[in-house]
């Protein structure tokens, strides 16, 4: 994307009005992803209530995110040999079916089938929201464009809470995922009258970008052995499967290390602050994915309602929405530095409060507390995002091919980790027969340690930033 001066800029009232149907696609497709996600969690416990399967639990969002992030790295290559219209029609259908079989999944199985298209179908929504505003609008409105696109993840924190509650409290969980289908099909109505034919060739070149397949095999296995470990209830094959998920990573390491087309950029590798600033990423991230068992909790500890449960599991969204928006707006090198350093403290205080807080028979002020503990996890990773992917991208700045790899590779990161953390929480509640408030401070408490960890590598990833 190219610079545009203020008089040659575009207005909101161009952008939502002669180009309101493009708008509605390219936005419209990552709300659909981001709501997809939160109204999955609170629609869960009452999937595992009426068709069973709750030692699959994790898994529901493991399979997504795994299958998300090899569709996201299929967007070039899709949008160049398809283009934007086509490339929509077949994310939005996709993403119908898959949310079709959800909705009429007997079992946590086949559930399952259905959440693995849903991601391979929403990766690509989320990604197409962004590549296609080049070919779809003109250069004086892609700013607005992609601060319209980036909000709709607010959007979905707030309907999708909203939306799986209200299903779950009349227990029509099914009738959840039967929204977004029907909702996916309704947008792809609009795309072949919104959206263009094909990319101009000088905005893609002559040939896709290359997917980094062994990589991505290779890491996307890891996750997927670490959910398999919540399994078994043999405490040496749950030990034994989580050391093969560490030499999945290690093997990743080395075959990225060598690869022509490869997920981490080349710096990450050697001297420098680079793998810090991954680490750091990855472990905060991955800290974070107890919030998925969060409306569990709530109805089982606290007997809150479905809606009530799902919004409790929002709280760590609304924390890291809030941490960022006041944390971007920082500019001063040292106190960025300082906010990075701080970052998993402060994540490690809600995590532990959570921890300590969980009881059963829970009242009204044990689920406030709760709440309060999630945003403070929330706004902990919040602060430190912003400024560690600029980093990523700054970092490299000199190598513009680098740096195409230095930002794709935040997102695979957050989901890949977001994975390792969904599968690491199922085999820590599945350590107890049924999750109860030991299963929730055990929880709570290992990701936390997590966050503690973090502190060496947010530390190590600010040295040099200042200079």
């Amino acid at each position: 994307m190219t610079r545009t001066t203020a008089s040659a800029a575009g207005s909101w009232r161009e952008l939502l009005g002669d180009y309101g149907g493009a708008t509605t696609v390219l936005a419209g497709g990552v709300a659909i992803y981001a709501t997809n996600e939160f109204i999955t969690m609170s629609l869960l416990p009452s999937a595992v209530a009426d068709i069973g399967g709750e030692r699959f639990y994790t898994w529901v969002t493991t399979v997504y995110l795994v299958s998300s992030v090899v569709a996201a790295t299929t967007v070039g290559p899709v949008l160049t040999r398809f283009g934007p219209r086509w490339s929509y029609l077949g994310a939005l259908l996709s993403f119908s079916v898959g949310s079709a079989l959800c909705t009429l999944a007997p079992t946590m199985q086949l559930l399952l089938v259905g959440r693995v298209v849903q991601g391979l179908a929403g990766g690509l929504l989320a990604g197409l929201g962004y590549a296609v505003i080049g070919a779809a609008l003109p250069d004086r409105l892609w700013t607005r464009a992609s601060a319209a696109v980036s909000a709709m993840w607010g959007i979905g924190t707030l309907i999708g809470p909203t939306a799986g509650g209200l299903f779950a409290q009349f227990g029509l969980w099914r009738g959840g995922f039967g929204l977004l289908a029907a909702l996916a099909v309704a947008m792809s109505l609009l795309v072949p009258i919104a959206l263009p034919a094909r990319v101009p060739a000088s905005d893609t070149g002559s040939a896709g970008p290359r997917i980094p397949v062994w990589s991505l095999l290779l890491l996307g296995s890891a996750a997927l052995v670490v959910s398999v470990a919540a399994i078994p209830r043999n405490t040496a094959v749950t030990g034994g499967l989580l050391a093969f998920s560490v030499a999945l990573v290690l093997a990743f390491m080395v075959v990225d290390r060598r690869a022509g087309t490869a997920v981490l950029p080349r710096s990450a590798f050697g001297p420098g602050p680079m793998k810090w600033i991954y680490a750091t990423l990855g472990l905060l991230m991955a800290a974070t994915m107890g919030d998925m068992y969060v409306p569990l909790f709530g109805q089982r500890l606290g007997a809150l309602a479905p809606v009530v449960a799902g919004f409790l599991g929002a709280a760590l969204s609304v924390g890291w929405t809030v941490g960022e928006i006041a944390s971007a707006s920082v500019t001063d090198v040292r106190a960025t530095v300082r906010l990075v350093t701080v970052a998993p403290p402060v994540m490690a205080v809600g995590l532990t409060v959570a921890a300590l807080s969980q009881k059963d028979g829970a009242s009204t002020g044990y689920v406030v507390i709760w709440a309060v503990a999630l945003a403070i996890t929330g706004a902990g990773i919040g602060i430190a995002w912003p400024h560690l992917s600029a980093w990523a991208m700054g970092a490299v700045q000199d190598a513009p091919a680098e740096q195409a790899v230095a930002a794709a590779a935040i997102n695979t990161v957050q989901l890949v980790c977001g994975a390792f953390g969904a599968g690491l929480a199922g085999v820590v509640v599945n350590l107890r027969d049924s999750p109860d408030a030991a299963a929730g401070r055990w929880m709570f408490g290992v990701f936390a340690a997590f966050a503690v960890v973090g502190v060496v590598a947010s530390y190590r990833s600010g040295r040099g930033q200042a200079h």
